[in-house]
C-alpha cells in the first residue's frame, strides 16, 4: 500500500513541485505545491485526511480540480468535481 504522501505526490508531480512540512503540533502537515510562477496552492492537511484513504483521495480531487479551476478550466467535469469534493467533505463535519 502506498504512503498517502506518496499518493499525493503522484497525483500532481511532475506538473508541480510537492513539498510536505510538519508544522503543527497535532499533526497536520503543510502540503505546498509549487511551479514556476511559485506557490500554486498551500493547504493544511489533519492528520485524519492523510491517515484515511477515502478522505485523502477526495482532497487529492478537490485540490485538482481548484488547481483546473484556477488555470482557467471551467468545464462542467471540472466544476462539478469541486462541487462533489466539497459537499463529501462538508457531509464528513
Amino acid at each position: 500500500m502506498k504512503s498517502p504522501f506518496q499518493m499525493i505526490s503522484d497525483a500532481f508531480q511532475p506538473r508541480y513541485r510537492v513539498n510536505f512540512s510538519i508544522d503543527k503540533p497535532d499533526g497536520s502537515i503543510l502540503l505546498t505545491l509549487s511551479d514556476d510562477n511559485g506557490a500554486a496552492v498551500k493547504r493544511y492537511i489533519a492528520p485524519g485526511q492523510w491517515k484515511d484513504r477515502e478522505k485523502l483521495q477526495r482532497l487529492i480531487a478537490s485540490l485538482s480540480a481548484t488547481l483546473a479551476i484556477e488555470q482557467g478550466d471551467t468545464s462542467a467535469h471540472a466544476v462539478q468535481a469541486l462541487r462533489n469534493a466539497r459537499s463529501s467533505h462538508s457531509l464528513q463535519a
